[in-house]
């Protein structure tokens, strides 16, 4: 009995202290003056890393001589290449391996078609090039551009100091027009995104692919420009 009655007065203890709890936090007053605000920052730059990228396509109707001829190929795509690397500078990497059958009527298969790639990436433009067209089993399938590493965390730092000083300014501003003397930070969050011109690098690849490289035949190229956005956004106390 003892026992049911202690249990049963820890129960009105929880739900008392519970109910406190709840009438303090309703009690607690909504945040004043408080503005949200966002600013952002753009810097432009010269894309610095070439990715190409060379493929082939092969077909048969028997699957097991599709794949040799894909690995024979890519083999001696990957060994031409090789000579040429260096960290940075130009990097090989194999890309995208593929086998599938091809079907006829009634579902049955005919034949297998597959393809295999070869990605050379680096800021050394003429070599990477230079590399492609002395390959000779397979052909330019795609060309693009990126941002290193380095120039990427550079150019980030300047857009997030453009950033971060017009969301002082707006805030300062905004503050003043509403008739307060200046601000307080309450909370922030910062994000970054990039972006180059589309267009460009499709017309190349569209202009690229299938083409026969060979050794005087070397691929021309030109960067363009991508811009890097980092955006600050939160919110301030008036004061």
């Amino acid at each position: 009995m003892k026992t049911t009655r202690s249990m049963f007065a820890s129960i009105l203890f929880f739900l008392a202290a519970c109910g406190a709890a709840q009438a303090q936090s309703s009690l607690t007053p909504a945040p004043q003056n408080v503005m949200q605000l966002e600013a952002s920052g753009t810097v432009e730059v010269q894309q610095d890393v070439l990715v190409l990228t060379l493929g082939t396509v092969k077909e048969g109707k028997d699957a097991a001589l599709v794949q040799t001829q894909l690995r024979q190929a890519l083999d001696a795509a990957l060994q031409e290449a090789r000579r040429s690397a260096e960290p940075q500078k130009m990097e090989v990497r194999t890309g995208n391996f593929s086998l599938s059958p091809r079907y006829g009527q009634n579902q049955q298969i005919t034949g297998w078609q597959g393809s295999a790639e070869l990605i050379l990436e680096g800021r050394d433009f003429p070599r990477i090039t230079t590399a492609a067209a002395r390959v000779s089993s397979m052909t330019v399938s795609r060309v693009a551009f990126d941002l290193s590493r380095e120039q990427r965390e550079t150019v980030e730092r300047d857009a997030q100091q453009q950033a971060i000083a017009r969301f002082k300014a707006q805030a300062q501003q905004l503050s003043a027009g509403f008739g307060f003397g200046g601000y307080g930070l309450r909370e922030v969050a910062v994000h970054s995104n990039s972006s180059a011109p589309g267009p460009r690098p499709r017309m190349m690849a569209m202009e690229a692919r299938g083409a026969s490289v060979s050794s005087d035949a070397q691929l021309p190229v030109e960067a363009g420009k991508a811009s890097v956005t980092v955006t600050v956004s939160g919110s301030v106390q008036m004061r």
